[in-house]
């Protein structure tokens, strides 16, 4: 094979010799009928020693047919692309997909069973070129970014993919049958590839960053930090990776969407820290790992608190725990077996305290604490495995250790028609003073996958003492749930739809086992139904509609006292949804909910709006805005106690509110690129949420509710207002390299004053004291074989 230069230019003798993949075949929405030579498909594929090349050119009448727009890295917008799918083990699970725009704009992605990990990024090379009947790209994928077993011949699944997205239209070269489940064990062949070895993969990713904070209420407003670290990949074997974090800089991660929570559980916030987002999929099987708990709130950030002297405040008390290192190793046999291997360590932190004096002692919140998650995942035919996790967190000191270990199954029928999957699971919490506390949890599900019409039927149970907090996430335990979910498909366009589908849903819940000193005999939590459908219309339109119904249950979590229960009431509701073609300069998407309760005659109204417009293929703006009000609500408010004979201070009642609680969140952002390599984003987000307390009521045993008893208990309104600013500016100077430059802004209200209008609020949330924050990171990618072959040519 001849040298090929990646500039978008199929001119090259090595593009004419070879075979091309041509009359493409549509995926969606007139599944398995060829492309129409007017915007037909040419790729072609070669290989080498070093790197696999991959070319095409996407035919259209006019420049105008190809929707373009310039968005970002790992972003596809209301793009065109085209992109190669490589099963690099041919297990028809697992796969990497490379994708360009026709701005050149590269967007990557990691299949795997049931997940599409879009923050998997790796450093490859491409090139388009616009042309006036259509675009064309080459790209270099370098063995380096990808996983394989060294042999003498070898077969890859193997798919080239083509979105159209002003006609909504999707090929494949390998044709995908919508009624088949799955798309990866769908693909075509790339066979006798010839023998290839898998390269030394070492690449070292050092940062530098600095940091200027300003914050008029901390006794030193101005300070600034400067830090450095590095970010290693190494190729262990030719199939396992290493990727690890040493002295990892987080800050510049875009704020989370905070909300003033009023449910007894706690909010699970997405996560955005690069390490913990890119190529997880392993050890995200079971949902035992939610990684916002490494570096997250300290274990006894709340006793510094709780535990003041005469004349003493906190003078400091860092929110969340240090992270020292994070390791990764990851890979997949030749044999189908997948290993993962999961290490992080966090520092202790501590709180520091200061008297009337000026004195200071400190408290420690988080001890040094050791994160650790071992996965192993057996492929199996027919597109099943099973697969056994363990996550451990070992903590130093007399803070107790927790240990969680979980086997599971997914099996296919031979048609892949059929599914059963299965989880059972144990959490051993251990403390260095007991002998400990063990639970159990089992799920178990059957379903039809293949087909216009699918189902599927869930059991789960989790008892009393089953407990994966401390790695993962489970806001209640001590159920057992049934679930049932059935559909059916109408995916052959006709004259006003393109696709449409029903879908029945049943859930009911009831809880494994008696709480301890249970108010009611009934361990009936919930059941609710409902019947979904959606459809996308000729005009590329999305519709939908939605009613539902729920019965009169027992909330056994929002009382916050165990063996008390809430019964909560009886609802309707209904929702309507649509959005508009995404290919057009503005788009809009609208959502209305409407849920009656019989408790208090209660309604809740939920509309979410967005929009944006696209005033250039570089410049767009975008608002969302949530509106929530409730009327009549009813909520827990607080718990009174009593002293009893003995001096111990006893629960006397449990006190609820009716209450009006409205929300509203609104959300604008920007977006101007520059070019495919650089670009400014702005996102300013306000949220606010009051709480208007209307008349108070006891919790009465049976779980109803009656006029509150006590007369002196105040009413407590509530009020919060958090403003965020995220704007950053990026530019990749190298493949795999960046300078990031971020100014972050909060600014947080929260009073009891909620007679102020929304803007009155807002204006009020502005004019406080704002937490600013300027930085600049740069980070630089290293190759070993870029280094090596630079040594080469100097010497």
């Amino acid at each position: 094979m001849g040298s090929i230069k990646i500039d978008g230019v199929l001119d090259e003798l090595a593009w004419k010799e070879v075979k091309s993949a041509t009359n493409f075949i549509e995926q969606r929405p007139n599944a398995g009928k060829r492309e129409d030579s007017s915007s037909r498909t040419t790729m072609y594929l070669l290989y080498d020693n070093t790197s696999v090349y991959f070319a095409g050119y996407c035919y259209e009448k006019t420049k105008d047919s190809i929707s373009k727009e310039l968005i970002g890295r790992d972003k596809v917008g209301i793009n065109d692309f085209a992109g190669v799918i490589l099963d690099t083990y041919n297990d028809k699970i697992n796969a990497l997909g490379f994708f360009v725009t026709p701005y050149g704009e590269q967007f990557d992605i990691k299949y795997s069973t049931n997940n599409e990990d879009i923050s998997w990024s790796a450093v490859w090379e491409s090139r388009v070129k616009i042309n006036s009947d259509g675009w064309s790209f080459e790209v270099r994928i370098p063995y380096s970014a990808l996983r394989f077993v060294s042999k003498e011949t070898q077969s890859w699944g193997l798919n080239f993919v083509r979105r159209r997205n002003k006609t909504g239209q999707q090929f494949t070269w390998n044709s995908i049958d919508p009624k088949v489940n799955g798309f990866i064990n769908q693909e075509g062949q790339w066979r006798d590839i010839g023998k290839i070895e898998a390269p030394i993969r070492l690449s070292l990713s050092p940062y530098f960053s600095s940091y200027i904070n300003h914050y008029k209420l901390d006794s030193k407003p101005w300070n600034t930090s400067i830090n450095g670290g590095m970010d290693v990949k190494y190729g262990i074997t030719e199939s396992f990776t290493l990727d690890m974090t040493l002295v990892p800089d987080f800050g510049q991660v875009r704020s989370d969407n905070q909300v003033l929570n009023l449910s007894p559980f706690e909010v699970k916030y997405n996560e955005n820290r690069p390490f913990f987002t890119e190529g997880t999929e392993l050890f995200s099987k079971g949902d035992l790992f939610y990684s916002r708990r490494i570096g997250g709130v300290p274990l006894h950030f709340g006793d510094a608190y709780n535990n003041l002297g005469a004349g003493e405040k906190v003078t400091r008390n860092a929110q969340e725990a240090k992270l020292v290192n994070a390791t990764k190793i990851s890979g997949r046999t030749s044999k189908g077996l997948g290993i993962g291997f999961f290490n992080a360590i966090t520092n202790p932190t501590y709180a520091k305290i200061e008297n009337s004096l000026g004195q200071t002692r400190e408290i420690e919140t988080n001890p040094l604490t050791n994160y650790n998650i071992l996965v192993l995942d057996q492929t199996l035919k027919n597109n099943s495995s099973v697969s056994f996790i363990n996550t451990n967190v070992l903590r130093n000191g007399s803070d107790y250790d927790a240990n969680v270990s979980a086997a599971l199954f997914n099996f296919n029928n031979k048609k892949n028609t059929y599914n059963w999957t299965g989880k059972f699971a144990v959490s051993h919490l251990t403390n260095p003073s007991s002998n400990g506390i063990t639970g159990y949890s089992h799920n178990l599900g059957f379903g039809k996958t293949g087909g216009r019409w699918n189902y599927q039927l869930i059991q789960e149970i989790a008892d009393k003492k089953y407990d994966i907090n401390d790695m993962g996430i489970l806001n209640t335990r001590n159920y057992v749930d049934h679930y049932l979910w059935t559909g059916y498909r109408w995916i052959e366009p006709k004259n006003w739809y393109k696709r449409v589908q029903i879908n029945f849903n049943a859930y009911q819940s009831s809880l494994f086992q008696p709480f301890a000193n249970q108010k009611i005999g009934s361990n009936f939590q919930s059941f609710r139904t409902n019947v979904n459908a959606n459809s996308q219309l000729k005009n590329l339109w999305w519709v939908g509609l939605f009613v539902g119904y729920v019965a009169e249950g027992n909330d056994f979590y929002e009382p916050r006292e165990t063996g008390y229960s809430f019964k909560s009431p009886q609802r309707v509701q209904f929702a309507g949804w649509f959005e508009t073609n995404e290919a057009k300069k503005y788009y809009a998407s609208v959502n209305y909910f409407v849920g009656i309760r019989k408790l208090f005659n209660s309604p809740n109204h939920e509309l979410t709006l967005l929009h944006r417009y696209r005033f250039s293929d570089k410049f767009s703006l975008t608002q969302s805005l949530l509106y929530n009000p409730a009327t009549n609500d009813a909520g827990f408010s607080q718990k009174l106690f009593e002293t009893n004979a003995s001096g111990t201070n006893v629960l006397k009642s449990i006190i609820f509110s009716r209450r009006d609680v409205k929300t509203i969140e609104n959300v604008v952002e920007a977006k101007y690129n520059f070019n495919n390599k650089s670009g400014v984003t702005f996102r300013a987000r306000h949220y606010w949420s009051k709480v208007e307390q209307r008349q108070l009521y006891d919790l009465n045993t049976d779980g109803s509710l009656s006029p509150a008893r006590e007369t002196n208990i105040a009413l407590r309104p509530q009020n919060f207002n958090i403003f965020n600013i995220d704007a950053i500016y990026t530019l990749q100077f190298a493949p795999g390299s960046f300078i990031n430059i971020v100014w972050k802004d909060q600014g947080i209200l929260s009073n009891q004053a909620i007679d102020y209008s929304y803007f009155k609020n807002f204006d009020r949330t502005i004019s406080e004291p704002h937490n600013n924050n300027l930085s600049i990171k740069v980070i630089y990618y290293l190759d070993y074989l870029n280094l090596k072959k630079l040594k080469k040519s100097k010497s």
